[in-house]
């Protein structure tokens, strides 16, 4: 079974130098699984199940070496994503913004030191857009406005806002939790559970220290932080998709010995599902691969001491559009196959449906940025901000 070499790929989990407990990390799962329909129900992944991911090391993966983080190899968090995804797409979309600690190394260091000098666990979420105008003061910023989309926002150690461009990239400014007001207004079909509230900021005035250039250079020097970080925020997104596809799957084969409620015989002696599910066992296989290829490929570039190149970023991105695609269509495939039975919400495939579809609708995996990646491939410059 395919199976097999996603359990051989997960055994690379914990390899690194800080290992990741394998026992704890299934009893994370198993909870992600049996809370998932709670999650749901208060629009949020709460809070202690947010310090459970920080007790497995979700939130210190993208930390600074520098500051007692992990700073992961990328396909490692990407894998232990894609299985919190497996359990619950809404508490991977959380956990993914584990990734963060890429980004936010556009701070000046001595920023970083005070917002990892209590512990390397931090957990940062945003909304970026719409970008609102700032007023420049002395020294900083002077911040009005409301943001939408804040995965995670209700369990946050630290929240930011987009306030500007600079070069095509956002600015993004960051305030302690206390200074944002939550606008809770997540009601919607799919990944309910990722508590993607509006933000609101009212005359609040931020240092500049506070701020950085979202995808601008890191001042740390490891290699984590020279892997292309938009690209990251990308990846941690569309693996979700895998997750939920895996899931799916699963679930078709679960009711695969079971006869239909016609009497007709059990789906697995049924030619055209076996079919199907051959097809749809194949299309998730092809791009995973693909997905992981490309880390690998840019992440063992980046350990021997080449820059990336704008064609290496661009091939994250691309598998990372092409992996939420075709897991999407995975998902849609084992509905299809599921038939009346996966009409009723609470039915499991019905959750892996809607939450696959939300997936796609993200702005960094729609698939207008196919665009991109083939403006690259054919050597013509890509749209402002593609890489």
């Amino acid at each position: 079974m395919l199976r097999s070499a996603v359990a051989q790929q997960d055994a690379l989990i914990g390899v690194d130098e800080h290992v990741i407990d394998s026992q704890a990390f299934q009893q994370v799962l198993d909870e992600v699984r049996q809370r998932r329909d709670e999650f749901d129900s208060v629009s949020h992944v709460p809070r202690d199940m947010i310090e459970r991911f920080k007790q497995v090391g979700i939130y210190r993966a993208a930390t600074p070496k520098c500051y007692g983080g992990d700073a992961l190899a990328p396909a490692r968090f990407l894998q232990m994503i894609e299985r919190i995804s497996e359990a619950d797409g809404s508490a991977g979309w959380v956990a993914s913004f584990g990734s963060a600690g890429v980004y936010l190394a556009a701070l000046p260091p001595e920023t970083l030191a005070e917002i990892y000098a209590d512990s390397p666990d931090l957990v940062f979420a945003g909304g970026l857009f719409p970008l609102q105008p700032a007023e420049a003061v002395e020294g900083g910023w002077q911040v009005n406005g409301t943001w939408k989309f804040a995965s995670g926002c209700k369990g946050a150690d630290l929240l930011g806002v987009g306030i500007g461009a600079a070069g095509g990239k956002p600015r993004t400014a960051v305030f302690r939790p206390d200074q944002v007001e939550i606008v809770e207004n997540w009601d919607v079909v799919g990944l309910k559970g990722t508590g993607s509230h509006d933000l609101r900021v009212t005359d609040k005035r931020i240092d500049e220290r506070w701020t950085f250039i979202r995808g601008g250079a890191a001042t740390i020097d490891e290699p984590l932080f020279r892997y292309p970080s938009i690209a990251y925020a990308a990846q941690v997104l569309a693996v979700v998709n895998l997750g939920l596809a895996r899931a799916a799957l699963d679930e078709v084969s679960r009711m695969a010995g079971g006869g239909g409620i016609t009497g007709a015989p059990k789906m697995a002696d049924r030619a055209y599902v076996r079919i199907e599910i051959a097809k749809a066992e194949a299309k998730l296989s092809a791009a995973r691969g693909f997905f992981y290829n490309a880390t690998e490929q840019v992440w063992n570039s980046i350990l021997a001491g080449n820059p990336v190149t704008p064609e290496q970023t661009s091939l994250l991105r691309l598998s990372a559009i092409h992996v939420s695609q075709a897991g999407a269509a995975v998902v849609q495939s084992a509905y299809s196959l599921a038939g009346t039975t996966a009409i009723y919400l609470r039915h499991p495939l019905q959750r892996y449906l809607r939450d696959s579809m939300v997936v796609t609708q993200h702005a960094f995996l729609s698939e207008g940025l196919y665009d991109g990646a083939g403006s690259v491939f054919l050597g013509v410059p890509p749209f402002p901000g593609y890489i």
